[in-house]
């Protein structure tokens, strides 16, 4: 998704509100969603987001949203937003964030949706860290027991 940043959507120091750019992101993220499962899709959490550089008034900006890694009924969303150099067309990358979204049927119960399968090697390495992000989001969450969190065990012990 790509557009351009206008006053109304900019703090007193003319940079992208962060809700904004969390409200871009949140639609992108949905899109992608929808596309791999053909379902309707929810927002489930957003896992993380960094805001790396302001995105001054005026700037063209692109979202881009991608599935990292599919699980039962959800599946993790990476995404990078772009801003593009209004003189050079020269793009640079901006921020990030991490969405989980959960594909629902009619009646908003969550239903099952397909794999993916990694292609390049940023695709694999988001695929590979996706597993250890799920664990550590539930046992924050206190949804899962830190010992049952084997990739995070992995990580740390060098075991599973």
């Amino acid at each position: 998704m790509t557009d351009t940043v206008l006053p109304s959507e900019t703090n007193p120091l003319n940079n992208l509100f962060g809700g904004e750019l969390l409200a871009r992101m949140d639609r992108a993220a949905s899109i992608a969603a929808r596309r791999h499962s053909r379902r309707i899709t929810v927002t489930a959490s957003v896992n993380h987001v960094a805001f790396n550089r302001a995105i001054p008034l005026g700037s063209v900006v692109t979202v881009e949203a991608a599935i990292s890694r599919t699980f039962n009924t959800s599946m993790e969303v990476f995404i990078d937003v772009w801003i593009e150099d209004r003189f050079t067309g020269e793009r640079s990358k901006a921020n990030e964030a991490i969405y989980t979204f959960v594909a629902v049927d009619d009646t908003g119960k969550p239903t099952a949706i397909p794999p993916i399968t990694p292609v390049t090697a940023l695709e694999k390495e988001r695929f590979e860290g996706a597993l250890r992000r799920k664990q550590l989001s539930l046992v924050l969450a206190g949804k899962m027991k830190p010992q049952d969190a084997t990739e995070l065990k992995a990580l740390f012990l060098g075991d599973k």
